[in-house]
């Protein structure tokens, strides 16, 4: 570690800096003279590593398995290409399957050798990896063991440049006090870490509550862990870089600064943008990468979204800004790459057509979204791109994504003659859902020639449970033709959320504003896949891959059920027909509590479970209450009044034990007994303060449980019946 990061970081917290110097020896007890390939292994098959040899050899980006039972070799330029190849090997040789998502290993006690070499390389240099809000969504409050379990999937699917934000905070609460601002001015300013992403992207600052001293160390120790592992397998973190975010009242501390008001963000006030042109803005960028580097160490690409989501540049033109930027990123960092999302209308060719494009990549977020986009050549005049999928917004518990289009787009546009595309951005808003997704869409990156979806979810029907089983194969053809099979020709990327987590209203169309306002495949051809799962052979039921499937498929049907029964209820209602109204309500309730009760099997589908991990990083009860605030406000108002009220609300909303149970069957449960009443008093049902009732239930949620409990088989049992009861 760097000695400038060490003393920071032990300034920072009043301690020795012993907890950042042990950051980099290994959590599981491996001697050091393993490579870090072997340590992977050891983490992720602790029964079978010793059977594997990893050596260093071949062309970049290429892996090659040898070997005969109990010992097999996979040779790689570095680590995280060695677990790629891993991965490979389970999947095709062992049928054995590692998602961020469940798992099966089931493995014999000797592993199956190959009758001959299997090799396999990459088709594009860039597989890009997680959102700018990822650590939003995702969670903020995830520890090492975490991020650790993390970076080994991700290298395990071929991924070689990881976005990372953690610690950003520490980064700029160091760089700001060199121009004038205090430690307490600078902790108000930081968001909480559930809203840091938007702050990152300079679209808020400033709630819900500032931050500690300890919160920032803890944050700068584990981005610092995060991008030492990164570096070790041979992946290359993708940081922060400075476009001119700055703390209000920059020009006044900064006499002949100049600043550029940016207005506001669904409900928040922006941060000023300092002027790129500027000698204030050299001396901050200079501080910013030199703090970083001391921090977390120097990469080779750098995340900047210059005028993001309606940002304005006043009078600065666009594209001498973004060449004062680029400027200030090449004095500290000479041949680093310029990442910038393509998302709405960014990048503008005002800023591609400014800087070296060899030295930019934009990772698209709209490839498989509209089907206008045919071009991006010509859309950023041949500025080379990644072709990116967003699949979920806000973090969606919704099952499916665009498969057809990467099939169909993905090869075609990278070989086309002139093609820019460079690889893949896998970029949805929230990380660790939609297993068969990550998986497929990992792979793109790694094959070539036309993709065969039928046969690709009939092989990831026995890779992800172990062997072949016609229930299985026939459950996964269900969904690749229903929840999988959506295409971009309606405008979407992801799919409709469920109506359980809606704000209460008789013509909710979706849950999240932005979201679609109708199911894109039809629910009934979706529920055979629940009889077809539970169908499976006792003997693949027991890996968590399974487990977890069948929760997503069961929870899915439930959902889905929700966009059938609210129209009845709606006519019911209309009707004045109190006997149907009391009994189709009664269901809608029935309905949202069997949810609940289905979800709460799982620990990642609990509230308490996000909710203790965010009290766990508070130095005292005040502090822990404010963090528990910040991950509950994002899963439900998001924010103010005002921003809730702009349409933010319910953005995030996710079919979760705790929050189904809880806020959601609060709020309709109010809102029926209010339509029930005004129908008994032939009246207009009275107005209700939805924001009143949320903000009091995420300040006092009630007991959350942070352990499952019931057995995901025999509720998804209860699913099926209770939806065949109702057909």
């Amino acid at each position: 570690m760097p000695l400038a990061r060490r003393t920071f970081l032990s300034a920072l917290a009043g301690t020795t800096g012993a907890a950042v110097a042990c950051s980099g020896s290994s959590a599981d007890g491996a001697p050091t003279s393993e490579s870090p390939a072997v340590k992977a292994a050891r983490r992720l098959l602790p029964g079978h590593w010793k059977q594997l040899t990893f050596t260093t050899a071949g062309p970049a980006d290429a892996f090659r398995i040898s070997g005969r039972r109990g010992r097999i070799e996979i040779a790689g330029p570095n680590p995280a290409v060695h677990l790629t190849g891993l991965r490979h090997y389970l999947k095709h040789t062992a049928h054995a399957n590692i998602t961020w998502a469940g798992s099966q290993l089931d493995l014999p006690d000797r592993l199956p050798g190959l009758d001959e070499p299997v090799t396999g390389s990459a088709n594009a240099p860039h597989r890009f990896v997680l959102n700018d809000t990822n650590d939003g969504y995702t969670g903020a409050y995830h520890d090492w063991s975490y991020w650790e379990r993390e970076i080994d999937v991700l290298a395990l699917h071929g991924y070689n440049e990881v976005l990372v934000y953690v610690g950003a905070d520490a980064l700029y609460h160091r760089v700001f006090q060199e121009f004038g601002y205090s430690d307490k001015e600078m902790r108000e300013w930081i968001p909480s870490p559930a809203h840091q992403p938007w702050w990152l992207l300079q679209n808020m600052s400033s709630f819900p509550h500032p931050v500690s001293r300890q919160l920032l160390h803890e944050r700068a120790v584990l981005g610092g862990r995060i991008t030492n592992r990164l570096r070790e397998l041979g992946m290359t973190p993708v940081l922060p870089g400075y476009f001119g975010t700055v703390p209000p009242g920059f020009a006044a501390k900064n006499p002949g600064a100049k600043t550029v008001p940016q207005g506001d963000w669904v409900g928040f006030a922006r941060p000023d943008w300092l002027d790129p042109r500027t000698e204030h803005f050299e001396r901050v960028a200079a501080a910013f990468y030199r703090s970083q580097d001391e921090l977390f160490g120097a990469s080779t690409m750098y995340k900047m979204d210059l005028l993001h989501e309606g940002g304005k540049s006043g009078d600065v033109p666009v594209p001498d800004a973004a060449k004062a930027v680029e400027k200030a990123l090449k004095a500290a960092h000479p041949g680093a790459i310029w990442v910038i999302l393509g998302w709405q209308s960014n990048p503008p060719k005002a800023i591609v057509d400014a800087v070296d494009k060899s030295k930019m990549l934009v990772v698209d977020g709209l490839s498989d979204r509209f089907p206008k986009i045919t071009d991006r050549e010509s859309d950023w005049n041949d500025t080379p791109y990644t072709f990116g999928s967003i699949w979920n917004f806000g973090g969606h518990t919704t099952l499916g994504a665009n498969t057809p289009d990467w099939a169909a787009l993905y090869e075609k546009w990278r070989t086309k003659e002139g093609s820019k595309q460079r690889g893949i951005a896998l970029m949805p808003e929230a990380a660790d859902n939609n297993p068969a997704a990550f998986e497929l869409f990992s792979e793109l990156a790694w094959r070539t020639g036309d993709l065969n979806l039928t046969a690709w979810f009939a092989d990831w029907s026995v890779s992800r449970y172990g062997a072949a089983d016609p229930h299985a194969a026939e459950a996964w053809d269900v969904l690749r033709r229903t929840a999988y099979g959506t295409t971009r020709a309606d405008q979407w990327s992801e799919g409709a959320d469920g109506l359980f987590g809606a704000r209460p209203d008789l013509a909710a169309k979706s849950a999240a504003a932005w979201s679609p306002k109708a199911m894109r495949y039809e629910p009934a051809d979706f529920e055979p896949a629940l009889t077809e799962l539970l169908s499976v052979r006792r003997s693949l039921r027991q890996s968590s891959a399974y487990r977890r499937d069948l929760l997503d498929v069961a929870r899915q049907a439930l959902s889905n059920r929700s966009r059938v029964l609210l129209p009845q209820i709606k006519e019911a209602y209309d009707d004045r027909d109190d006997a149907l109204f009391d009994r189709l309500t009664r269901t809608w309730l029935g309905l949202m509590d069997l949810l609940d009760k289905l979800v709460a099997t799982d620990s990642r589908h609990l509230l308490g479970r996000w909710v203790a991990d965010a009290r766990s990083w508070g130095a005292d009860a005040t502090e822990r209450e404010h963090l528990a605030y910040d991950q509950l406000s994002l899963l439900t108002v998001w924010g103010t009044r005002a921003g809730a009220d702009a349409g933010l609300r319910d953005y995030a909303n996710r079919e979760w034990a705790g929050l189904v149970g809880g806020l959601y069957r609060l709020r309709w449960e109010t809102y029926f007994k209010e339509l029930r009443t005004a129908l008994d008093q032939d009246r207009k049902p009275k107005a209700i303060d939805w924001f009143a009732i949320e903000d009091g239930w995420i300040r006092d949620p009630g007991p959350l449980a942070t352990r499952p409990t019931g057995d995901t088989y025999e509720i998804a049992l209860q699913v099926r019946d209770r939806l065949a009861a109702r057909r």
